[in-house]
């Protein structure tokens, strides 16, 4: 169910998004959607942590894979982690999407509950200081932008200047 509702509210975000496309697209009706979750609300943060377990998921097994135990190691694992999963254009844009519905109290709570879990993931793991976790955290979100405005394919000299150095994986078509 939450997979569904990622990939819906992906697509039209918290505000436009009604909850007979997500059940639509979980093959299920809105009334058992609503006997899991007490309304369109609890369906999107329900749908906003599972995007965050998955990110969280994604950079402890970045972390697992670093080629040492070094605070920088680990992060540029972490972030290599991090790049391949937003590959899943669903999770990034549920994101952004979160991001512009932060005029709903709990959409805001559940969008810092997840990023306080994820900062803490990447101070535990990496052992880094603040600012480094800081930059760390800046760069996904330059990322964010790089992938959702698909500026690898821009041939722009504003465009270089801010995916010079950044790899992402291509959305799969």
């Amino acid at each position: 169910m939450t997979a569904s509702a990622v990939r819906v509210f992906a697509r039209t975000g918290y505000h436009a998004t009604p909850v007979t496309a997500v059940a639509a697209d979980a093959g299920i009706s809105p009334a058992y959607v609503f006997r899991l979750f007490t309304d369109k609300l609890g369906l999107f943060v329900a749908a906003l942590d599972h995007c965050f377990e998955r990110v969280r998921g994604a950079l402890d097994a970045g972390a697992d894979r670093a080629a040492g135990t070094s605070p920088e190691e680990v992060l540029e694992a972490m972030g290599v982690a991090y790049a391949e999963l937003i590959a899943d254009r669903d999770l990034l844009m549920l994101q952004v999407h979160a991001q512009s519905a932060c005029d709903v109290p709990e959409v805001r709570e559940a969008l810092q509950r997840g990023l306080s879990s994820v900062v803490r993931l990447v101070q535990g793991r990496s052992g880094a200081g603040d600012a480094d976790v800081q930059r760390f955290t800046a760069y996904g979100q330059l990322c964010h932008l790089i992938v959702t405005l698909d500026l690898d394919a821009v041939d722009a000299s504003w465009a270089s200047a801010l995916t010079t150095g950044m790899t992402h994986v291509p959305s799969p078509a």
